[in-house]
C-alpha cells in the first residue's frame, strides 16, 4: 500500500491525512475529527466511548476502522485509527455537532481537489504556488523552490531506477550530497537554522535552493550517464554531484565575502521582507 501523510487544515484545525495510491482514497485520523467536530477536552477518551457504542450496536462502520502510523505531537508516530473519506461521512452523523455539515462540504472539496489534480497535475503545483504566496514567500523564491521539487523528483527516480531502497539508502544518499555541498549533514543543516520538523527546502534562501539544486541534478545526471551498479557507487556519484555545487559556493563566498549557508530561516527572511514593504 503506498500512501503519502499530509496534514489538512480546517478552521484553523489540523487534520491528519494519508492518501492511498493504489485504492486512490483519503483516509482520516478519527482522533483528528472527533477533535475538531467537538469541544471535548479528551478527543481520545470520546472516541473509546463512541467506539464501544458502534460496537454494541453492530455499526458496519466499526469494521471499515484501519490503523496507519502518523505522527505525534512528541514527534513519534504512533498506529491510529482512521476512516476513508465515504466512512467519515458516515461518522459524522454519529457526532451531534454545529460543524457537521460545513465539515462535510470539507471533506466533499479535498476529495474533489485531489481527483481534478490526478487529472490534470498543473493543479498541484498551482495549489503549491498559492499555498506558498499565502504564506508570504516571494514569487522569485516560489519559482526555484517548485523548480527544485522538479528537480528533486528527477532524482527520485534515477535512484528508484537504480533499484535503490526508499528509506534509509535515499537518506543516506541525500546526506552525503548535502554534506557534500554545504558543509552540514542534513540534521546539522536544520540545527544550524533552528528548525524541528520543518522542511529543510522551505527554510533555505533562493542561493541555498540553487546550490542544493545544482548538487541533486549532477548528481542525477552522473548517474545517469556513469549507471552505478550498486549502493557503494551510487555513495560515490553523490558525493561527486555534491562536489560541483560546493565547489560553485566556495567560490562564490570567495568573491563576495558572505556565508551561502547561514542560520536564516524562512520565519526570519520573511520578516525582514515585511519590514522592507
Amino acid at each position: 500500500m503506498k500512501a503519502q501523510n499530509e496534514i489538512k487544515l480546517f478552521e484553523s484545525k489540523k487534520v491528519r491525512t494519508s492518501w492511498n495510491e493504489d485504492q486512490e482514497e483519503w483516509y482520516f485520523s478519527i482522533i483528528d475529527i472527533i477533535d475538531t467536530l467537538t469541544e471535548s477536552s479528551i478527543p481520545k477518551r470520546y472516541w473509546s466511548d463512541l467506539k464501544k457504542k458502534l460496537l454494541k450496536e453492530g455499526s458496519q462502520l466499526y469494521e471499515k476502522i484501519v490503523q496507519l502510523k502518523f505522527e505525534a505531537a512528541d514527534g513519534k508516530k504512533y498506529a491510529t485509527d482512521c476512516l476513508k473519506t465515504e466512512e467519515v461521512f458516515r461518522l459524522i452523523q454519529s457526532i451531534p455537532s454545529p460543524k457537521a455539515e460545513p465539515f462535510k462540504l470539507w471533506l466533499a472539496k479535498i476529495a474533489n481537489d485531489r481527483m481534478n489534480e490526478m487529472q490534470d497535475p498543473e493543479l498541484t503545483i498551482d495549489r503549491a504556488l498559492q499555498q506558498y504566496l499565502n504564506l508570504g514567500y516571494s514569487e522569485n523564491w516560489i519559482n526555484q523552490r517548485l523548480k527544485s521539487i522538479e528537480i528533486r523528483k528527477e532524482l527520485t527516480d534515477e535512484r528508484k531506477r537504480l533499484g535503490l531502497k526508499e528509506g534509509q539508502q535515499f537518506a543516506s544518499l541525500t546526506d552525503i550530497i548535502t554534506k557534500t555541498w554545504s558543509g552540514n549533514t542534513t540534521k546539522e543543516y536544520k540545527m544550524l537554522k533552528g528548525l524541528k520538523k520543518e522542511n529543510l527546502r522551505d527554510n533555505m534562501t533562493n542561493t541555498e535552493l540553487i546550490l542544493n539544486m545544482l548538487a541533486e541534478a549532477s548528481t542525477k545526471d552522473i548517474s545517469e550517464a556513469v549507471n552505478p551498479k550498486n549502493f557503494d557507487e551510487s555513495k560515490n556519484i553523490a558525493k561527486q554531484g555534491g562536489n560541483i555545487a560546493g565547489n560553485a559556493r566556495k567560490e562564490l563566498e570567495l568573491k563576495t565575502g558572505k556565508k551561502v549557508v547561514t542560520e536564516l530561516n524562512a520565519k526570519t527572511f520573511l520578516n525582514e521582507s515585511k519590514k522592507l514593504k
